[in-house]
């Protein structure tokens, strides 16, 4: 079929009929498909169109590509995407789904979700939660798991060839100015050449995979299941073969940018203590840029198509291009260290504070709890036994603690430290990683009354803690030492206690 020719299979799936229904058939447009709804069902159409990073223009392309999609897509959600359908022309000139006449064109059959369980549209009105977070962080792991390794071009290659993309995008639009895309372009180079022996390295260790390529908001919804991911990169496996972390700061960048950085720090987190992958965890904010460049060129990019100024365009643009200046701009690594006995909010304090100190994606929270159930193999929520609590599996916990947290803010970013701290050695052991890198140390001592600690623990359901009533009552009971951290009321309302937090970390 010729490259414009796509006008009657439009036509026909724009008909309820067409589907043997007399329901509205509503039409979801984007630069490369157009995508049918009707009753239970999504019917996708990829417009006759070549560009240089896709081609579309013959049905022998789209049929291939169809069939890829549904390869591609089934690794995440194969409920989702039921099969692929033929368009043909009857002989009687009628057009049908898989007849016996001329093949027309073809499309992604997809069982339909509701609009509103897009994460997009839940972040916008508020829907979102940390728990679902917690989910996406290990949906999202779980896939990269399971995603084929690629050896095709060295890891700082890869993604050399994603910036110049970004360069070439950026000299198609007038929104922003030559100098200060000089400036970003510069600001991009110099951060690249500091990341590119950990690119190479990681590319090395199997980190670049065929990913899902356009992992954000919009392409995450609420199944039955849970979170699930859908509309992965499918027609050009180059853009889709990326580092892992680069492929999660998309959907961090996102997160951020729509100014919910909580969420973006549990994913983060949650992610890394899924995969044990956070000694580059400072390439993420060079990740997060990258992402936002795209998103600055692209929009850039409609607003240069759409034949007119659009305000509403040009700001989203403007926003993403400033974001990608403001994560290239070298951080200021800290270490924070957080103690206390069970239940005095150590972990409720960690997760509030670690959006509010270190800049995007915010600091790696290192957790004495789960570093425990890391070194026995089990899940954060399975109870170990008493042999992973005696002095000598302690030591290592901590000793563990302190190795991350240097390495961490050895490599330039900011952490936090969540253990009880109920012994003298551990509290001078990671302030002395602290001192040994000539960062700034924070001790955050967190206290609280008997009753209110036994309480707090009985009351709350299992989860990373171990923690039982008894093991307070040893705990207070205990010799724990002069302690010279700062004190926080931890019976105050936690948003006080961040407030008191953050200044301290600050300081």
């Amino acid at each position: 079929m010729d490259i414009q020719d796509q006008s009657a299979a439009v036509a026909f799936l724009h008909r309820p009929e067409s589907y043997g229904s007399t329901d509205e058939v509503k039409v979801i447009e984007t630069h490369i498909s157009l995508v049918f709804l009707t009753g239970d069902r999504a019917y996708k159409l990829k417009r006759a169109i070549k560009l240089p990073y896709a081609d579309f223009s013959t049905l022998d392309l789209r049929r291939a590509y169809c069939l890829r999609e549904l390869e591609l897509n089934g690794r995440a959600t194969p409920e989702l995407y039921l099969g692929v359908r033929t368009i043909t022309r009857q002989a009687d000139g009628s057009l049908a789904f898989d007849g016996g006449g001329e093949p027309l064109d073809v499309v992604v059959e997809m069982a339909r979700f509701a609009q509103d369980d897009l994460f997009d549209c839940m972040a916008a009105e508020g829907r979102l939660s940390a728990g679902l977070m917690e989910e996406t962080a290990a949906m999202v792991a779980a896939f990269h798991a399971r995603a084929p390794v690629i050896h095709l071009t060295s890891g700082s290659a890869n993604i050399k060839a994603v910036l110049a993309i970004n360069g070439a995008g950026f000299a198609t639009s007038h929104v922003f100015g030559g100098e200060e895309i000089a400036r970003l372009t510069e600001a991009f180079r110099s951060a690249w050449a500091v990341h590119a022996k950990a690119l190479d390295r990681r590319e090395k260790a199997g980190k670049v995979r065929l990913c899902h390529g356009d992992l954000h908001l919009r392409n995450i919804f609420m199944g039955a299941n849970g979170p699930r991911l859908f509309d992965c990169i499918d027609f050009n496996d180059q853009i889709a073969t990326v580092d892992v972390l680069y492929d999660l700061a998309f959907l961090l960048m996102d997160l951020w940018h729509r100014e919910h950085a909580d969420f973006a720090s549990i994913v983060v987190n949650r992610y890394l203590d899924v995969t044990g992958d956070e000694g580059d965890f400072a390439l993420l904010p060079f990740f997060m840029a990258v992402r936002a460049a795209v998103r600055a060129h692209v929009t850039a990019t409609q607003v240069e198509e759409g034949g007119g100024v659009s305000e509403a365009l040009v700001a989203s643009a403007r926003s993403y291009f400033d974001f990608a200046e403001t994560l290239l701009r070298p951080g200021k690594p800290r270490l924070i260290a957080i103690g206390g006995l069970s239940g005095s909010g150590k972990s409720t304090l960690a997760e509030k504070l670690a959006p509010l100190v270190g800049g995007p994606p915010g600091a790696r929270i290192e957790e004495s709890d789960r570093v425990r159930k890391a070194m026995y193999g089990s899940a954060a929520d399975t109870r170990l036994p008493l042999e992973a609590y005696r002095l000598e599996v302690s030591e290592r916990v901590y000793a563990t603690l302190c190795r991350r947290a240097g390495e961490i803010v050895a490599a330039g970013s900011t952490v936090i430290v969540n253990a009880v701290f109920d012994r003298e050695p551990d509290r001078r052991a990671v302030e002395e990683v602290a001192t040994k890198l000539s960062v700034p140390f924070s001790g955050i001592w967190l206290d609280a009354d008997a009753d209110t600690l036994m309480s707090r623990v009985a009351a709350r359901p299992h989860g990373v803690s171990d923690a039982t009533v008894d093991v307070v009552r040893k705990q207070i009971d205990g010799d724990i030492g002069s302690i010279s951290w700062h004190r926080l009321d931890a019976t105050l309302p936690i948003d006080v206690v961040v407030k008191a937090a953050v200044r301290l970390s600050a300081g």
